[in-house]
């Protein structure tokens, strides 16, 4: 689960990291009196959407000469303007891809006059099993090119959770940095504060971007990205109630109240598949026969007849799908669950498209019963490889 970066901000305050002043905005009238809670005299107006690049980014109502999604402004008229330009516009960054985002929340911080930029992120690295901390002297916008061209730049310290935080992590940090004197020891204090923020919260990731020296010397949290374990979110109320469903895509948030592992893609065949490996099989053998998939769904191990149903009728609800391709191996999870689940929603939603289904393992003889019996086009297959080979050939001949 992400956050905005204002609630991110407000979250590692709370462990004692950096952050300048600054106040969420729903409307033009709340950000101009966000703004007049600030110091001033300048400003920073930010839309608030779950995606970086927003500098950098374009409003598409605004046409290509408009200024993107973090701007400065020197009055609260400035301030009025550019949170009538945001609020309600798509914003298309490089991480949003064509369709973008709708902003419907700004972010009104105090300006900062900033003498240099750093990068620093705090993550799991799931080779290692441990907590990795990556750093860069060449923080902003342009952090994606650093680490393309010169990775030299970036470093990475790993942090064994045995130990935790220690001195010498906070003080590799900093010479990574070139930070000395005061600047180190600040540079010590925001990682461990922020190394404390990632297990305390069971985040996946915490970014900041940039972390800057201020003009008064001092160290400061700029930018925030904060996402959370999922699985973790049991043991976090208060995280829960930071979710904005309005920036989850529909299908993948219907999917989650379903209990359902699923992820939208950009092709034309939806899977259904019970087991991430299998599901990650499946669509590995639709890219090999010459198309691409639609979504990763995954069912889980016991899936019921309403759980199967509902995963299919989410698949039909994504207006790309032309195909499906349904591949189950019955292990705890029952053929004939799958076959009356798939049934029952190919009725309901009126089945347009094809469909191709391979079942094997438990009670495999009465699903295909089930689905031969069913009165609907259902094309059988002997084997995954055999599925894919038809659900591509199906969807060629639909088009």
């Amino acid at each position: 689960m992400n956050i905005h970066e204002y609630q991110a901000k407000e979250l590692l305050a709370k462990f004692g990291v950096p952050v300048p002043a600054g106040h969420a905005a729903l409307s033009v009238e709340e950000a101009v009196e966000a703004a007049k809670k600030l110091p001033g005299p300048l400003y920073v107006v930010k839309a608030q959407i779950h995606a970086g690049g927003r500098g950098k980014g374009k409003f598409v109502e605004l046409g290509p000469d408009a200024k993107g999604g973090v701007r400065l402004a020197k009055t609260l008229d400035e301030v009025k303007a550019h949170a009538t330009d945001m609020l309600g516009n798509t914003l298309v960054t490089i991480q949003t891809g064509e369709a973008g985002k709708q902003v419907n929340r700004l972010y009104v911080t105090d300006g900062v006059d900033i003498e240099k930029e750093f990068y620093l992120a705090v993550l799991v690295d799931r080779a290692t099993g441990r907590v990795a901390m990556v750093v860069s002297t060449e923080g902003g916008m342009d952090i994606e090119t650093v680490a393309h061209d010169t990775p030299e730049k970036i470093h990475t310290l790993d942090i064994d959770p045995a130990t935790g935080f220690m001195p010498h992590h906070g003080r590799a940090v900093a010479a990574a940095l070139g930070l000395t004197g005061d600047l180190a020891k600040q540079a010590q204090n925001v990682a461990a504060k922020l190394y404390d923020a990632f297990l305390g919260t069971d985040a996946a990731q915490i970014e900041i971007n940039p972390l800057a020296i201020t003009g008064d010397n001092k160290l400061m949290v700029l930018d925030a990205k904060v996402g959370f374990d999922s699985n973790a979110l049991f043991r976090h109320k208060d995280l829960m109630e930071l979710r904005d469903e309005t920036e989850e895509d529909p299908m993948e948030l219907e999917a989650s109240k379903h209990d359902l592992a699923y992820i939208k893609l950009d092709g034309d065949i939806g899977c259904m598949v019970n087991g991430a490996g299998l599901a990650m099989a499946t669509m590995d053998i639709i890219k090999l026969n010459g198309a691409f998939p639609a979504n990763f769904l995954d069912v889980g191990g016991g899936a019921s007849k309403e759980k199967v149903t509902s995963a299919f009728k989410i698949i039909l609800s994504d207006p790309a799908v032309k195909g499906i391709l349904v591949n189950i191996f019955g292990g705890i999870m029952r053929c004939d669950i799958i076959a009356e689940g798939i049934v029952a929603a190919a009725k309901e939603v009126h089945l347009s498209v094809p469909l191709v289904v391979r079942l094997e393992g438990t009670n495999v003889a009465e699903g295909k019963k089930i689905l031969s019996e069913s009165g609907l086009d259902i094309v059988p297959a002997n084997d995954l490889g055999d599925a894919a080979k038809k659900i591509v050939a199906q969807v060629k001949v639909a088009a």
